[in-house]
């Protein structure tokens, strides 16, 4: 019969936890591995990041701000207004495409996603460091477009505010990398142009780039639309801060929904994700 000392149970319960610890150590490290691996590409292939995220979003500021402004066709509320839409825009937008293109590809012929399923980190996991790899270029976006914007347009915005802004922004852009997620989880590579065209393109024009979500009180229907959709608390998020004169939704409703959106989307999407890699 084998007798189990108090000393030997001690060093069992303290041999638990630093397994744990070393384990939890060992996948933190994976998991930055994996990260810094797609921050290197981007690096890499930063010229075609820069025409995809940021070109189209400066035509629009420089045609609806600059060349319509010019001609006054544009009031200059309106310009005023249309900066931190762009903002908002190119951040959710950007990490919208860059975790659903991405993961659409992975799962393709090939899939070279089984790469990083081998890695020594749950499934789970994986999912997530997608997510924040397209929440970081979709706020690599937004901090291109902010100061080029400013200048584009002769605006500025109060230092003050930047702390807040950024944290806002992080939370929109998480939320839009958790649609990506949703997205390329749940369509085919050769689908996935079709359902950008199909879904962001009227989350641009639904999403408060253009207009004040409390502007739209004369077309109740379309500011319902607008409600639905997560890119408005983002756009509004940064006009609350930034344009504080302007009746604009209450951060705090913004950042509510905005982490709502990303939990919803999150926990959808890593389903998908877990699905997808049993196939």
């Amino acid at each position: 019969m084998t007798t189990v000392s108090p000393a030997d149970t001690a060093a069992t319960g303290l041999a638990r936890p630093a397994r744990s610890t070393a384990r939890t150590g060992s996948s933190l490290g994976t998991f930055g591995a994996l990260l810094a691996r797609d921050l290197f590409v981007t690096v890499r292939e930063v010229r075609p990041f820069l025409v995809q995220v940021v070109l189209q979003r400066l035509v629009m500021v420089f045609v609806f701000g600059v060349v319509l402004g010019k001609l006054g066709l544009a009031t200059p509320a309106m310009v005023k207004i249309l900066l931190p839409g762009v903002v908002s825009m190119t951040i959710f937008g950007a990490a919208v495409q860059n975790t659903a293109l991405p993961m659409a590809i992975d799962f393709a012929a090939g899939r070279e996603i089984e790469d990083r399923l081998l890695a020594p980190i749950s499934v789970t996991a994986v999912a997530i460091e997608k997510v924040v790899f397209g929440a970081i270029r979709g706020l690599i976006g937004g901090i291109i477009i902010t100061p080029i914007g400013l200048a584009m347009l002769g605006g500025h915005w109060p230092l003050s505010a930047l702390p807040a802004v950024v944290g806002i922004s992080v939370l929109g852009a998480l939320a839009g990398a958790a649609m990506g997620l949703v997205i390329g989880t749940s369509v085919a590579a050769r689908h996935i142009n079709v359902v950008f065209a199909a879904v962001l393109l009227p989350m641009t024009f639904t999403g408060g780039v253009q207009f004040p979500f409390f502007g739209l009180e004369k077309l109740r229907w379309f500011q319902v639309v607008a409600a639905a959709n997560p890119m408005t608390y983002l756009s509004e998020g940064i006009r609350w801060l930034v344009m504080p004169d302007m009746h604009s939704i209450a951060l705090w409703i913004d950042a509510a929904v905005l982490l709502g959106a990303t939990v919803v989307l999150l926990v959808i999407g890593c389903a998908g994700f877990r699905r997808r890699a049993q196939d």
